[in-house]
């Protein structure tokens, strides 16, 4: 076979260091990072008009028609390529549920689509049509790698997907995707090829950063070295042990994990966190936190603190919609705080603390040194990081209604991963209504239906902020108020 040409350096398919360490992750169960999006139908699809978008999408969306390819030796960053054998069969399928066909029936066959790897030899995603659903519905299912995107091209696919009104014009159908037939070790030759210039490129960078570096310091000696000294002791704040104890009632993990889902209007959880001068996001974070706590006293093992890990977008206007740009933050979640007021506050004045750290993405600054890390050394500095026990995320959707190959979306949850922790609550605001999703490990969590319970109640509680006070005043919290 005659070489390939060189392939031209810094092009935007190459994997960022974080996006590898997520690809890679999705060999192994703890650190597998695909999030779901299950969409529920009030009707049936039409299938060849949802059969049809799939295919749009992934020729507009071209990642979903993109797989990794590594080279056998780090000499150069793996890469994005248009799959030769790109099969929409495969990746867009089809099933029905048994009667009756309730949410719970829903809910398990997503946690059974999620904890499935993907394959990483293909585009990293699947999606799963399913009818018979009670009331005549229908669901969608879809799986992404979190290499793919921390969010932007979940929202770019959706965009190909759904209509404004339940039969709109056709759209044109865009031209597929150029394939490239390429492979490891055709990367390796390209970057041993460009050895030479590629090093002469990265020593120039180096020295113009270090000549900065020394204006920088002869100019404003002073300021330099106290931003030095700040982003060092801020990033020992980031990478020290989570600012609680973790829970022992959710020390245990296994490989088997459940979702329960609740909702709630938008109005009533803006209208909780504006009444105490915070946000949708602290009253959620606020319920949550509720919740737990009233599910550690109902079990006999009241805490007053739980770790509890938040992402932050880091993604500014100029970076691409591809890849994933964001870091965590994670705080003592004061579970133990029976007033829902003073534990909302609690909780904002955390979150906008770590927001605020200079070193706010020192992970993302060590995964270059990380990403070179052979599997088991990897998995070793893994295996020393203390996780948290609980994951939360509040993922905004879309204002208006929308409609699926002729059907209107009436519910969207999202299922997330569970990388070494014991629950991961995802909050997403869709047309007035908020849907939150609480996907745990049965190890961990063990009660399933205090859980459920204490879950609704946390929330319940935190709404009563926003009513009228002639209507009701927010009551301290008792675990007997959870049955």
């Amino acid at each position: 076979m005659a070489d390939r040409p060189p392939l031209p350096a810094g092009q935007p398919d190459e994997l960022s260091p974080l996006d590898y360490l997520l690809h890679r992750g999705e060999a192994y169960p703890a650190t597998r990072s695909a999030f779901l999006d299950l969409e529920i139908l009030d009707r049936p699809a039409d299938w060849a008009r949802l059969r049809e978008a799939m295919d749009r999408a992934s020729r507009v969306v071209i990642r979903m028609r993109q797989k990794v390819v590594i080279p056998p030796v780090p000499t150069t960053p793996p890469r994005w390529v248009v799959d030769p054998d790109f099969d929409l069969d495969y990746h867009l399928r089809r099933v029905a549920l048994p009667a009756p066909g309730t949410l719970r029936q829903l809910l398990d066959l997503a946690e059974v689509t999620l904890q499935s790897p993907l394959d990483t030899s293909r585009a990293l995603w699947e999606a799963v049509y399913v009818e018979g659903l009670e009331e005549g519905r229908s669901a969608l299912l879809i799986k992404l790698s979190h290499a793919i995107t921390d969010g932007l091209v979940r929202l770019a696919l959706f965009e190909q997907v759904y209509d404004t009104e339940p039969n709109p014009e056709p759209r044109p159908m865009p031209p597929v995707p150029v394939p490239r037939d390429l492979n490891g070790n055709d990367l390796l030759r390209s970057s041993l090829r460009r050895l030479p210039g590629t090093t002469f490129h990265v020593g120039r960078k180096l020295l113009a950063s270090a000549a900065g570096t020394a204006v920088r310091l002869a100019a404003q000696p002073g300021a330099t070295v106290t931003e030095a000294l700040g982003f060092a002791d801020s990033a020992v704040r980031v990478l020290r042990p989570p600012p609680a104890e973790p829970s022992p009632l959710l020390r245990r993990r296994s490989l088997v994990s459940r979702t329960v889902v609740l909702e709630l209007p938008l109005a009533d959880l803006r209208a909780a966190g504006k009444a105490v001068g915070g946000s949708v996001n602290d009253a959620y974070l606020a319920a949550l936190c509720g919740g737990l706590g009233r599910y550690h006293e109902v079990l006999g093992v009241p805490v007053d603190a739980l770790p509890l890990a938040l992402p932050v977008s880091l993604r500014g206007a100029d970076d691409p919609a591809s890849g994933n740009r964001f870091a965590g933050v994670t705080i003592a979640a004061p579970v133990g705080e029976s007033d829902p007021v003073e534990r909302m506050r609690q909780v904002r004045q955390q979150v906008i603390a770590g927001r605020s750290e200079p070193a706010i993405d020192v992970i993302g600054r060590l995964a270059p040194v990380l990403s070179l890390l052979p599997d088991e050394a990897l998995h070793e500095v893994i295996d020393r990081i203390t996780p948290p026990d609980i994951q939360a995320s509040n993922v905004p959707g879309y204002a208006q209604e929308t409609f699926l190959a002729g059907a209107r979306v009436e519910r969207q949850y999202g299922l997330g991963p569970l990388p070494r922790v014991a629950m991961m609550a995802i909050l997403i605001s869709r047309a007035g209504t908020c849907t939150v999703a609480f996907r745990y490990d049965t190890a961990s969590f063990t009660a399933a239906d205090q859980l459920e319970k204490c879950l609704q109640a946390g929330f319940d509680e935190i709404v009563e902020l926003g009513r009228p006070p002639a209507r009701s005043a927010p009551q301290a919290r008792s675990p007997e108020g959870t049955s």
